[in-house]
């Protein structure tokens, strides 16, 4: 398997990919080791998550270097995303007991009765590349810290990532038959399905989950989908500080060059203050510059995958078929690498594809309404439900508002975070299953009701 750099297209390295013998000794082993990976103490499952974590602070440079490398995201995002992987980790480990140890429900006279939390088994994470540390911290380090071994598939476009992943946990304490990486595309996946794996955990595009979901539901064990979105953003008529307002929301849509699951896809703006938010998102997204990701000051790198430049392109083609107009961009940047312009479009409506269908590009259209119900209803319009965001200074608008969208987060005055407290989820086609939080502890463990007589 050839890793290419996509903003300069040269060969970074080849790496040998599992077959389906070497995927079948690795889940053996695994297998193998998963009893007497249960049996560690939860104290010192966490120590060694732990230090998986500080080690990932002390190599920061390097891995974001080798983040950058092979997806294309401007080196400080990469720097930030292991920061933030690190905070996800803290999280986790700082409440693992809370949420994991037993716990007595009920106590009289002669009777016990509690509950307790036993790992899954072997479980099978097929990882995403927008955000390997990120993704793969939400299943991988929960998943361990239960007690669980785990198959770690990352996606193609992010294995040197998953090797130095997989090298620092084994350097932080962790047993090399506790935790490895299946390397491959489409066709180790595939392999994947076939085993008798005791949990499934997906983050990706809804069609692939579809897929996955629907090839394992035989098996009868958990399978969790984190999938995309085409998350909406509503600025009403009452905000106060436009230009700010238009920069936080011009970030929340084209960081890493929109390839986010949870990226701003798609803006309401009241028409009152429209015209203005437009100028100063325009002003914003203009000022940032694009370059190789390695330089520092890049806020545009590359995309990560080629074929989405064609994905982009099509969006702009139905819209201006549909009527939409090109405030700025519109076509990829030609030259080597993988870049497209920051484009932005107005004029647009919810029939055109960049309005319905995930982008995963620095693109969005800014659509201008008339009332908070012409929002709201314009917002619900879609077949996903991952996040949704209004900006206004009546908390209680906002929330009225948030409560009616169908979508496993909602922001007021926010938009594009994340939370470790917080369960990331999704509705409809973004996907079902929890991550992060307390439910996210638990998604990976089967509770066993204790009735002790005596």
């Amino acid at each position: 398997m050839k890793i290419i750099n996509p903003a300069t297209e040269e060969l970074l390295r080849e790496i040998e990919e599992d077959t389906k013998t070497s995927i079948q000794e690795k889940f053996q082993t695994l297998q193998a080791a998963q009893p007497e990976w249960q049996s560690v103490l939860l104290a010192e499952r966490v120590t060694i998550l732990q230090q998986f974590s500080t080690l990932l602070k002390e190599n920061i440079e390097h891995l974001a270097l080798t983040l950058t490398s092979e997806v294309g995201k401007p080196l400080q995002q990469s720097r930030n995303e292991i920061n933030g992987a690190v905070s996800r980790i803290q999280w986790l480990t700082g409440n693992a007991e809370k949420y994991l140890s037993d716990e007595i429900m009920n106590l009289e006279q002669g009777l016990e009765e509690k509950i307790s939390y036993e790992p899954l088994g072997t479980i099978c994470n097929i990882s995403a590349w927008n955000y390997p540390y990120l993704v793969g911290v939400n299943v991988f380090v929960p998943a361990l810290l239960a007690g669980n071994t785990v198959m770690y598939k990352p996606s193609e476009y992010a294995t040197l990532t998953a090797l130095e992943i997989e090298k620092l946990l084994q350097k932080a304490g962790l047993h090399e038959n506790v935790f490895h990486v299946a390397i491959g595309a489409k066709e180790v996946g595939e392999l994947l399905l076939e085993l008798p794996f005791d949990g499934y955990f997906f983050t990706g595009s809804y069609k692939t989950g579809k897929y996955i979901f629907e090839k394992v539901a035989a098996k009868m064990v958990p399978c969790q989908c984190e999938l995309g979105g085409k998350d909406p953003l509503y600025v009403a008529d009452d905000v106060a500080d436009i230009k700010s307002i238009a920069a936080g929301t011009a970030d929340g849509a084209f960081y890493n060059n929109g390839q986010s699951c949870c990226s701003v896809e798609r803006i309401y703006v009241n028409e009152k203050i429209y015209d203005q938010y437009l100028d100063e998102f325009v002003k914003e997204v203009q000022s940032w510059k694009i370059g190789l990701p390695t330089e520092e000051g890049i806020y545009f790198g590359s995309l990560t995958r080629k074929e989405q430049l064609n994905v982009l392109e099509d969006q702009v083609k139905d819209a201006l078929q549909k009527g939409a107009n090109i405030v700025t961009g519109g076509k990829r940047i030609e030259g080597s690498g993988y870049y497209f312009e920051p484009t932005i479009l107005t004029n647009v409506t919810n029939e055109m594809l960049v309005m319905k269908e995930e982008s995963f590009g620095p693109i969005i259209g800014i659509m201008k309404v008339n009332s908070d119900e012409e929002a709201m209803q314009l917002m619900q319009d879609t077949e996903y439900g991952l996040t949704a965001s209004v900006y206004s200074t009546d908390r209680a608008r906002a929330e009225n508002i948030l409560r009616q969208i169908n979508s496993g987060s909602g922001y007021w005055n926010c938009c594009d975070r994340v939370s470790a407290a917080l369960p990331w989820s999704g509705r409809k086609h973004s996907g079902f299953g929890v991550t992060l939080s307390h439910a996210g502890l638990r998604a990976f463990v089967k509770p066993k009701a204790w009735h002790l007589r005596g």
